[in-house]
């Protein structure tokens, strides 16, 4: 019963997007086809960039390339918005324009793994080496002082960059974030045990379905169907494999949080923590359950002059499920930094 529990845990952090199985009547839709565009249907221009600090780093292959979207390229002050698990940059479809137009110079990444971004067996897909990801993409486009906005795994991504590089980011934005939860020895053992790549791929659509919505999204609205079609229809792909490898091994590194919740205090920048009270994945509900305001408080008392917002009726997505509260709060605390 514990291991179904957590495989459909699993499912809601992993596949957010996958839908029933009528959503694949149009058939296999690959990654690099997915269309990038704004609520307005306007396409994002999408670019991809070989990053050979980062290759040679890890021993990758030398055409390993990593995707992302910039928008107001004259923007005085600039954002880089990092995805989680499962996910890719599209998930920040209702923050992006929304930032450029208030005068943000606006980037969102496809980090290693996802998205249109390579998928290299190779690279370990640690919390570090997605932060070494980041920060190649941010030095090759000669980024300085950037704001970094993450959410659930991306937040992890973006804390990890802070802690490591305290003097790099001008400000952290940390949606959700995975990172503050402790996680004891033996329940990583567990849960890495039952996180497979074959239970990914073999996942039946109809009880993915309704787990994603109830775990990620208090306020679900018809105009998010986007990522059920899409996710659905890229599992039909040859490119699916190497997706569900990167999300097992995102897994195993999220679990390692004893990291950056020894090293809060090395953060020097200012920090927003937001969240909603309807989160149903963090803290994780079948290893030790709590309350999401907890791990947040957590958060906010390690980092220094950090400010906490929680945000009413919204889930563990809450860019997506509230996003006019959302970005309100992001504008305010930008405009106070």
């Amino acid at each position: 019963m514990a291991r179904l529990a957590t495989t459909a845990i699993l499912l809601a952090l992993t596949l957010a997007g996958c839908g029933p199985r009528h959503t694949r009547a149009d058939g296999p839709l690959r990654f690099q086809d997915f269309p990038y565009t704004a609520v307005g249907g306007d396409a994002w221009p999408v670019k991809r960039v070989t990053l050979s600090a980062l290759n040679d780093a890890y021993g990758l292959p030398a055409d390993t390339a990593v995707a992302y979207v910039e928008l107001n390229p004259e923007g005085k002050r600039t954002l880089v918005f990092i995805h989680g698990l499962g996910s890719y940059l599209k998930f920040w479809r209702y923050q992006l324009d929304t930032f450029a137009r208030q005068g943000y110079r606006v980037i969102a990444v496809d980090l290693p793994g996802y998205g249109k971004s390579s998928k290299p067996a190779t690279f370990p897909y640690t919390m570090v080496a997605q932060a070494d990801a980041v920060r190649a993409l941010v030095q090759h486009l000669g980024l300085e002082k950037p704001t970094l906005i993450g959410h659930s795994m991306g937040g992890q991504i973006a804390l990890t960059y802070a802690i490591r590089w305290p003097t790099e980011p001008g400000a952290l934005v940390l949606t959700a974030p995975a990172g503050f939860e402790q996680f004891s020895a033996r329940e990583k053992a567990w849960f890495k045990s039952v996180v497979t790549t074959a239970g990914i791929r073999a996942a039946d659509e109809r009880a993915i379905w309704g787990s994603v919505r109830r775990a990620n999204f208090s306020r679900w609205q018809p105009d998010y169907a986007w990522l059920i079609e899409e996710r659905a229809r890229v599992a039909l792909t040859d490119e699916f494999p190497a997706y569900a490898y990167a999300n097992v091994k995102s897994i195993h590194g999220l679990l390692d949080t004893d990291f950056t919740r020894a090293s809060l205090f090395r953060v020097q920048v200012p920090t927003l923590i937001v969240h909603g009270d309807q989160d149903r994945l963090i803290p994780n509900p079948f290893m030790h359950g709590g309350e999401s305001r907890e791990i947040m408080e957590f958060g906010r008392r390690g980092i220094k002059d950090a400010k906490l917002v929680t945000l009413r009726g919204c889930g563990h997505t809450v860019q997506m499920d509230c996003s006019p509260d959302y970005n309100e709060a992001v504008a305010n605390f930008l405009k106070g930094t």
